[in-house]
This record gives structure tokens, sequence and C-alpha cells, in this order.
């Protein structure tokens, strides 16, 4: 599909009442939702990526009370976590997304993990079979996601993650995963501000960002660079309510963090060579082209930034 057709499918559908629901089915039958076996593979692979950095950061999982912000269709990383031993998760969305259908598949899928999960996280396999099989159990009879956890995963939607309902302190990790791209720059920065006040002392927060354009997932005629050839004006057209991007660069995010106080232990972006090329070939638009071309090509980021308390 040619990604402006794309951006103009989801532009009409935003203000259309059942919009929602509507961008949902179309998702299931034509978009990512089509293989959901491949989708809940990937998010799986992130939650790996994401413990590790968290286990070499001195994190204990069990003892944790782990704060998501943006949980999506369905709760993978919460769900994960819970199977890990987590003491507790809270998953905030500014608008309820969770879908019913997708929540039950994802617990399916996510017996053919739970090997992967035990070892990743350091738990003992046991342990985490028995809580499947429990979380198993709840979900198919109907259970909400704090019923089939024993009250261990805590959702609210809709929510808003610069201003919780959470104590000073009572938070041990904040995390997003593909979510801060899709963010006003100024939201960004009151919710580190918020996880500031919310995190324990010496608490982290891992992000990690996609920071590249989304269209080129449906249209490989462009890559992950292209949307910086736009003004802010142009390319209002097509953020939408459904894939806004707000363009902002890797180390904008860890920057960000850094200004308000955290310290960043670990900043995974690099600049690569394919990107590199794919920048020197095109032609940008003004409000970018004084980032040098090293930090402008950069995609993607993982970041862990310490409240330093």
């Amino acid at each position: 599909m040619h990604w402006r057709i794309k951006g103009l499918i989801q532009k009409a559908l935003g203000p259309l009442p059942g919009g929602e629901a509507l961008h949902y089915r179309l998702q299931r039958r034509f978009g990512g939702l089509q293989n959901f076996h491949r989708e809940l593979s990937v998010k799986v692979e992130d939650w790996q990526i994401m413990v590790r950095h968290l286990r070499d950061a001195g994190v204990a999982i069990s003892s944790s009370h782990f704060f998501e912000i943006g949980t999506g269709w369905y709760p993978t990383f919460p769900f994960a976590l819970y199977l890990a031993g987590a003491r507790r998760i809270t998953t905030y969305d500014l608008i309820r997304h969770l879908q019913d259908d997708l929540v039950r598949a994802a617990v399916k899928e996510l017996g053919g993990f739970l090997k992967v999960i035990a070892e990743d996280s350091g738990s003992d396999l046991a342990e985490v079979q028995a809580r499947y099989g429990m979380l198993a159990t709840a979900v198919d009879a109907g259970a909400d996601l704090s019923e089939a956890t024993g009250g261990r995963i805590l959702y609210s939607a809709p929510a808003d993650a610069t201003a919780t309902a959470l104590a000073d302190g009572e938070v041990d990790v904040v995390f997003s995963n593909s979510v801060l791209e899709h963010v006003p720059p100024e939201a960004i920065t009151a919710m580190y501000r918020e996880s500031m006040r919310i995190l324990s002392p010496g608490g982290i927060m891992f992000h990690s960002v996609n920071c590249g354009d989304h269209y080129s997932y449906v249209d490989s005629k462009i890559h992950q660079l292209n949307y910086l050839r736009y003004s802010d004006r142009a390319w209002k057209l097509w953020n939408n309510a459904f894939l806004y991007q707000n363009r902002m660069r890797a180390h904008e995010f860890v920057e960000g963090a850094a200004a308000l106080g955290f310290k960043i232990e670990l900043d995974t972006s690099t600049a690569r060579a394919n990107r590199l090329e794919q920048l020197a070939a095109m032609k940008v638009d003004s409000r970018f082209a004084q980032v040098p071309p090293e930090r402008l090509c950069i995609t993607s980021v993982d970041f862990i930034a310490r409240n330093p308390a």
C-alpha cells in the first residue's frame, strides 16, 4: 500500500463515530494484526531486550513495582512481567485500546514462551508455569487483568501518565516500548517529570523508541528517514489520530531526560551505514538541516535514565 493512502484512510477514520473500532477491524484483517503470532513474538523479543538491560542495571524483578506508559491493544509486557514474578505492574493508556479478544490471544500465545520468560528474567520455570496456569484459567473465565493476576496488574484507561495517581517514590521502573515517538514533545517532558516524582531513589526509566518513519512498514518504496523531507506544516497532513509521529530524533529523547536530572546509564543509539547513505541521497527539511547526519539518521534507541536521588 502507498503510505499516503494509509495516511488518508486513517485521517478520515479519526473523527468518525466508531472510527476507532473500524480502524481496529482493518488492522486485524489487513494490517499488522493479521499474523498475531508474529506480532506477539516481536513484542516478546522486545521484552527480552528490556529485561536483560534491567538485570544489567541491577533491577530485581520480583521485588519491583513497574509502571508502563502505553498499554496498547494487548498487555504483552505486563503479562510477561507478571509471569516472571514482578511484585506489581501498573499500566496506563491515555485512551482505552485494550481488546478482549487480543488479551485472550496474547495469553494463549505466551504459553509458548514460558521457558524464554524464565531464562531471561532469572525466574524458576516451575513458578512461571504455575502462574501461567492460573492466568490462563482466569482469563478464559472472563476475569479482568487485576482479577486474573491476583491484583498484580493494575490497568487504568483513560489515564494520564503526566499526572498519575501514584505516590511519590512508589515505583521502581518506568518503561515504554515504541510509545514515545507517538507522544507530543511537551507531553514527553511532563512524563519525565512525573516519572522522577513517582520513582524510588535510584529507580530507573527504560524507554525503547522507534523514531523512524512508521509509514515505511506499509510502503516498501520509502525508508525510515522519508518523513524528514517534510516541513512541520506539510507533515501535519499525514499525522492523524491513529499514527501521530513527533519526528523527534533519538538524542532528543535521551537529552531531555538528562536535562531534568536523570543520570543516563544506557544509550544504544547508533548511526548505521545504510541510514547515512539514505540520508545523503535525500534533501531534508530546514527544520532538520542543522542536525549532524550521524545523529539525524538514527531511527531507534533504548535508554536507561536513573533517578539519582
